[in-house]
């Protein structure tokens, strides 16, 4: 562990850490967002559901402002804004009784709470090498789970007494966070050359003209979105699933996460080091593979048991994935526009996010749920076939630029 820590530069597990206090905050309300909404205003899951929409949908246009802002203004800037923003709604909140003005909120949460993700990702690649970045992104990935471990369980003893108290605690986690922020991080924006005009905020934004031009990068977010369509089943349709076709009880899926979780905590940095040596859309290629075996496997299986193998399965496909993804994302990019390739890597989330699990429920509702996992198949089967197309298509750019040397 030491060793691991002395590998790193100090402002990387500052940013780790202010990471982990942050997102514990996060996962305190997420899980319980519902059961607040139904229980205070007194509505269906209809209208959760649209505020999920709203989140998904103005999480999207927050996303590419802080992606332009946090290559034009800096990632400490935006970062800072981002937490500020999130006490701040975490506060208001309480106060909101009306539920028009709560879906109000809810899109001013979606639009500038999303505004730091991009410059806070941007931050690891600027403070790493790029030999790093996936060992960067592993341990990232290993502060969200801890915190996703930690805060639904301090969340849920905090319901218990009051839902309120769930939104002051996320509001004083993201205090703490910005002053660890604001004395410890430093700015990581890659000096503008000396030579090079400084962009306006009209070009920063139109930079991102040059990102969906970048023709090898938006195919590479077009995978994804095919990828991200299969594993987004994990947190919607696959517990409804258990519950209805196998009669899990609701704590066999909560088990299910928080081993897989738990797994990711404790093997992500030691697989990801060990596939370092191998090419990251072959990687990539073998992270959808599993998937694909593994949310396939759901429409043919029964029993625990093979639901704890299966979750295996795709839990190893999710620690490939997952670091790859973010290393490639910013690898495309060049070190002025990361916060922007960043917030349009996003996308391969947020898209499906907006239809995908409806289309899927439909499914589930009027036909044969297996064919959730069926579907889930054939889309994890054209994701990696995807990936490595794409790994065929770099590896023979290389060799004309090596003919033309």
């Amino acid at each position: 562990m030491k060793k691991t820590f002395e590998e790193f530069p100090k402002p990387f597990w500052v940013l780790i850490g202010a990471t982990v206090i942050d997102q514990t905050g996060q996962f305190m309300v997420f899980p319980f967002f519902a059961l607040y909404m139904t229980e205070h205003f007194g509505v269906g899951m209809t209208e959760v559901g649209l505020l999920f929409a709203v989140f998904t949908i103005t999480g999207i246009f927050g996303s590419v402002l802080g992606g332009a802002l946090a290559d034009k203004v800096g990632r400490k800037s935006m970062v800072l804004f981002g937490i500020f923003i999130s006490g701040l709604t975490s506060i208001s909140i309480i106060l909101v009784d009306d539920l028009n003005l709560f879906y109000g909120v809810g899109a001013l949460v979606g639009l500038l709470g999303n505004i730091g993700g991009p410059a806070r990702q941007a931050m690891i690649a600027d403070l790493l090498p790029e030999e790093q970045h996936a060992e960067g992104y592993s341990i990232f990935r290993v502060a969200f789970n801890i915190s996703a471990t930690i805060g639904p369980v301090i969340g849920g003893i905090m319901a218990v007494r009051s839902f309120d108290l769930l939104f002051i605690g996320d509001a004083v986690l993201s205090a703490i966070t910005a002053v660890i922020v604001l004395i410890y991080l430093p700015e990581t924006k890659p000096e503008r050359a000396e030579d090079a005009p400084e962009e306006t905020m009209a070009e920063s934004v139109g930079g991102y003209s040059k990102v969906f031009k970048n023709s090898a990068f938006m195919l590479f977010i077009l995978v994804s979105i095919l990828l991200s369509s299969v594993y987004m089943q994990m947190n919607s349709t696959l517990p409804v699933f258990m519950r209805d076709s196998h009669n899990f009880d609701p704590k066999v899926y909560g088990g299910l996460l928080s081993m897989n979780a738990a797994i990711v905590v404790i093997f992500q940095l030691w697989l990801t080091r060990k596939l370092s040596k191998y090419p990251q859309l072959v990687m990539a290629a073998l992270g959808a593979f599993l998937y694909t075996i593994g949310f396939a496997a759901f429409g043919f299986i029964s029993g625990l048991f093979l639901f704890i193998v299966v979750m295996i399965i795709i839990t190893v496909g999710e620690m490939i994935i997952a670091p790859v993804g973010q290393t490639l994302a910013a690898k495309y990019a060049s070190e002025d526009m990361r916060g922007r390739y960043l917030a349009v890597f996003g996308f391969s989330y947020a898209i499906p996010n907006m239809f995908v699990p409806y289309l899927m429920g439909l499914i589930m509702d009027n036909y044969d749920p297996n064919w959730v996992w069926y579907l889930a198949g054939i889309l994890g089967t054209l994701a990696t076939i995807g990936y490595l197309w794409l790994f065929t298509k770099d590896k023979a750019s290389e060799k004309v630029i090596v003919n033309t040397i």
